[in-house]
């Protein structure tokens, strides 16, 4: 009896002890960011304290691709040796990728990791994201929202606020202080190939109060914010991912178009301004000379004249648009920067490489110590105001009371719905129809109202496809989720449609099938998911580029569908809004500006008439419809009874 009662008491102190040292655990508090006395002696301590390479160390980030990781996962090994090694003072969030594919993780994953990494530095971290769609872009079981011109659209700066204070809620949650939003970007050039629906729109002040309230909105959710491509890079026709763009502009026209965003977002109290790598003639004529890279744009114009105290990041070192000009010495690009005036370098394309043309500038005087001290101060400064140097981690026991809360994915999808445009429209195909065609059995009923199915049978298919309504969804690849959502919400109204994925490898050989359903078709749906992705290689007499037009085969297989049944189809834009510039004989156009689930969504309530269309086009299209213009339709009466589908 006595052995069992030591027992006891030994596995009471036991888990006494584990109690208390959870206890003793500190979390980082949820508040706004703040940097106090405390916070700043504790960066001037520091800073006194750290050797040369801590210091230059400090200045890089470099990407954490979260994802559930043994500690004997190499991946892991790797990211640690790197931090250790070259004392990496913040990390860049994203997740892997398989080709066209984003392999998301989701919130838990994402924060264990990130407390890992905090765990394993000598110096807390700050963790930085591209949430430029909200944490959904890299996580799964976040809220999704659509790109930044659907916002635009809506016309409602507080959709912006709304928009900043959830994404800041839930980065903040999984241990994401700083997001590289928003873009300041004016969408000037309709062949932009990288900004397009990043951008709020094509009006410097309309970007500018968007801009503006997002800012807003992340602060009040404790999160930093990053303008971003200074000075502009709305109106070039290059992907800095693959070549080196140009603003040919002169300075009036970057006063009054480019720069009015950035200004505003300085007034607003952006946190950072990322840098863009292009040339910019009418600030620095050498031809060679990049943003990134030129004194007279990072410190004459944006720290001098514009007044600009934060800070300052360079775009991701690795981007073509910058290593073509470094190419024999690929390390010199970050020392440049440096000079230019960047405090943080980000992404380097040899981190190794980078560290040492740091370290070997110092070391001989062409960097000042001082120099060096005021932006490692920065950065210090700026995980003081976290209040990192007294907790780093998150708390992933509040996990699931913060990410994903239904009233914020509400939030999304109302931003979603309110964005949907018609453009051009002829009065026979808008408002689609529910129900199945006449006829139909298999386990459907007649006049399905909207979203009844009748239930069968799993893994039964329970419908014929028929004819009445085709739905061709091109996009760029069809194993990517591209038009999922879409096709499950169409079948949910019309169980009988007749779905088609196409993309640039099939377009071609799917031609006679498709010109075979639309000849038959009441009603055609020509989904074209054309959207700006970094990095999009194609082919062409001017060797690779990148570009948001339709590829040579889809767009064959569109005219094709446009000639047999231009009045009964309506094609829906699920990216970029130009794209009708390339199809004069569109005749009912719709611009969802995002391929994102809400978007998808919204497009199919918004063509059977379940929710009222209102948006407005941010941009003008050229010889189609001007900034401002959208034709407004009220949402049908509901039959009875009948529900939408969600």
């Amino acid at each position: 009896m006595l052995r069992y009662l030591l027992l006891a008491v030994l596995v009471f102190c036991a888990v006494g002890s584990f109690a208390r040292d959870k206890s003793k655990e500190r979390f980082q508090r949820p508040g706004p960011f703040h940097l106090d006395q405390d916070g700043r002696k504790w960066a001037d301590k520091t800073l006194r304290k750290m050797s040369l390479e801590e210091k230059v160390g400090q200045l890089f980030m470099i990407w954490a691709k979260v994802q559930f990781l043994n500690e004997a996962d190499p991946t892991w090994i790797q990211l640690q040796d790197n931090l250790q090694k070259y004392h990496i003072g913040s990390f860049g969030v994203t997740v892997p990728v398989d080709g066209p594919l984003l392999l998301k993780s989701q919130p838990y994953e994402a924060a264990e990791l990130l407390n890992r990494l905090q765990k394993s530095s000598k110096l807390p971290l700050i963790f930085a994201a591209d949430f430029e769609r909200g944490v959904s872009m890299r996580l799964n079981g976040t809220t999704v929202f659509p790109h930044a011109m659907a916002f635009g659209a809506t016309g409602k700066v507080e959709n912006a606020e709304a928009f900043g204070r959830i994404t800041a809620l839930e980065a903040r949650a999984i241990g994401v202080h700083w997001n590289f939003f928003p873009d300041a970007d004016v969408n000037s050039n309709p062949a932009n190939p990288i900004i397009n629906t990043r951008s709020f729109g094509g009006d410097p002040k309309t970007v500018g109060d968007f801009v503006a309230a997002y800012i807003r909105g992340a602060h009040e959710g404790a999160m930093l914010t990053t303008a971003k491509h200074f000075p502009g890079h709305g109106d070039t026709a290059t992907d800095t991912h693959l070549g080196t763009g140009q603003v040919a502009g002169d300075r009036a026209r970057l006063d009054a178009i480019e720069l009015p965003p950035f200004r505003r977002a300085i007034e607003a109290g952006v946190d950072a301004v990322m840098v863009a790598h292009v040339t910019v003639p009418a600030l620095d004529a050498q031809p060679n000379r990049v943003a990134t890279t030129s004194p007279a744009v990072v410190t004459g114009l944006l720290k001098e004249e514009m007044g600009f105290k934060g800070i300052v990041v360079t775009d991701a070192l690795d981007m073509a648009g910058l290593t073509r000009l470094y190419a024999n010495d690929v390390g010199r690009a970050a020392v440049e920067a440096f000079k230019a005036g960047n405090d943080l370098l980000i992404i380097p394309a040899d981190l190794d490489a980078s560290y040492r043309a740091m370290m070997q500038a110092v070391q001989s005087g062409e960097i000042s110590r001082e120099r060096l001290d005021q932006s490692v101060r920065k950065v210090l400064e700026l995980k003081a105001s976290f209040g990192l140097n007294k907790a780093r981690l998150v708390d992933l026991s509040q996990l699931a009371s913060l990410v994903g809360k239904p009233e914020n994915l509400a939030v999304g999808q109302q931003i979603a719905d309110e964005a949907i445009t018609l453009v051009r429209d002829n009065g026979q195909v808008i408002p689609l129809a529910s129900g199945t065609s006449a006829g139909s059995s298999h386990g459907t009923s007649q006049g399905t109202s909207k979203g009844t199915i009748v239930p069968g049978l799993p893994y039964q298919s329970l419908t014929e496809a028929r004819n009445r309504l085709v739905a061709v969804i091109f996009s760029e690849d069809m194993h990517t989720e591209s038009g999922r959502v879409l096709e499950h919400q169409i079948l949910a109204r019309v169980p009988d449609a007749r779905i088609i994925y196409v993309d640039p490898r099939s377009a071609a050989g799917m031609k006679a099938p498709v010109a075979e359903a639309v000849e038959a078709a009441e009603h055609v749906v020509a989904a074209v998911y054309v959207i700006p992705t970094a990095g999009r290689a194609i082919r062409s007499a001017e060797g690779l580029k990148n570009t948001v037009a339709m590829d040579d085969a889809s767009a064959s297989l569109l005219n094709a569908i446009l000639e047999r049944a231009a009045s009964r189809t309506v094609v829906l834009a699920m990216g970029n809004p130009y794209l009708v510039q390339d199809f004069p004989s569109i005749q009912n156009y719709v611009c969802a500006f995002s391929n994102a689930t809400v978007s998808e969504r919204a497009a199919v309530k918004a063509l059977f008439g379940e929710i009222p269309i209102g948006g407005h086009l941010p941009v003008t299209i050229p010889g189609v419809a001007n900034r401002g213009e959208g034709l407004e339709r009220p949402a049908r009466p509901a039959s009875g009874g009948s529900a939408h589908v969600q």
